[in-house]
């Protein structure tokens, strides 16, 4: 999903055919959380929102929407980092929220917040969903804010009584803030710091926010313990199956690359290139499975279905949705 002014030079390298272009009456309607107006730039947020609206019009129940600096997805299990090669991950979050009638976003946790040496459950409940986020389509809610706008919807989604959860199983790689040039980084963290997102933060959600000074800039805490009782409530006509199920996925051993190329999996020993993310490895879990978070920046899409989904476009402030098939009957929890 591109803004008009970038649909050219994407078209270049992207099927057209595979491009949304922004309407920019969602620019125009956004609500920021303040009375800045167009003096700034809005953030992803109305984006998000046409994606949403997007989703709902072909017809899909869910949807997936993705950070443009997202650098590639990991398996957590037995004490390993994976990088996987194909969407196995995405369709297994897909299928264990469909297992819940009060789910109504997940995804898959930071790959830096997740340690290998210690032990962690393979997902948790009640908590934020960051930059790659699984939202279900029905619910009455809408992106909003100039910043904070994942933790914002999140807590939104919460006081409305919805669970989210955030899977330790799987992981994403995501460039830290203000590393990616464009989007937020060029118009508002490079300018002004985090102050103002986490004092908008505080101004959102006063009740369990406030404002810290840590690692050598502001942030906000956000306390969600008062969501921790609230449980997930299986579907009647839903059996869980007890024996695993790894969605086709299978370790396969690749070339390693020269120092500092991003490729393949991760050892134990978590080398990192230079761009932050973890460097190349022998092993790389793939599945026989297609789906639409694929290799490259494009998208790859699926016959209508229940879930929208897409691998987003390296685009500042864009995120993608595309359509998908119709996600297979639940599977079993994972296993981190």
């Amino acid at each position: 999903m591109v803004e008009k002014q970038e649909f050219a030079e994407y078209a270049k390298v992207i099927d057209k055919r595979k491009i949304l272009v922004l309407d920019p009456e969602y620019q125009r309607e956004y609500d920021t959380f303040d009375a800045l107006g167009d003096s700034k730039g809005k953030g992803p947020g109305p984006a998000r929102n046409f994606i949403w609206d997007h989703a709902l019009s072909r017809g899909a129940e869910w949807h997936w929407v993705m950070d443009d600096n997202i650098q590639g997805f990991w398996r957590l299990n037995d004490n390993r980092k994976i990088r996987v090669s194909d969407g196995a991950v995405l369709r297994a979050m897909e299928d264990f929220c469909l297992r819940y009638e009060n789910v109504g976003m997940a995804g898959p946790n930071y790959y830096m917040f997740a340690s290998r040496k210690n032990r962690m459950p393979p997902f948790v409940v009640n908590t934020r969903i960051y930059s790659c986020n699984l939202i279900r389509n029905d619910i009455p809610l809408r992106w909003r804010g100039r910043y904070n706008e994942d933790t914002d919807l999140s807590l939104r989604m919460l006081k409305a009584g919805w669970c989210t959860i955030q899977f330790n199983a799987f992981l994403q790689w995501k460039m830290s803030t203000q590393l990616l040039k464009g989007g937020n980084t060029d118009e508002f963290y490079a300018q002004e710091g985090t102050f103002s997102k986490s004092q908008m933060q505080v101004a959102m959600h006063p009740d369990v926010s406030r404002l810290v000074w840590k690692f050598s800039r502001w942030h906000h805490h956000v306390d969600y313990r008062k969501w921790k009782a609230m449980g997930l409530k299986l579907k009647a006509d839903v059996v869980v199956k007890r024996t695993p199920d790894n969605y086709g996925m299978k370790l396969r051993t690749i070339e390693r690359k020269a120092p500092g190329m991003i490729s393949g999996g991760c050892t134990s020993n978590q080398s990192r290139s230079r761009t932050g993310a973890p460097s190349a490895d022998s092993t790389r879990l793939s599945s026989g499975q297609g789906s639409s978070a694929s290799r490259g920046s494009g998208t790859t899409t699926r016959s209508a279905g229940r879930i929208s989904r897409a691998r987003a476009a390296s685009s500042p402030r864009s995120t993608s949705s595309s359509p998908a098939r119709s996600p297979r009957s639940a599977g079993t929890k994972p296993t981190g």
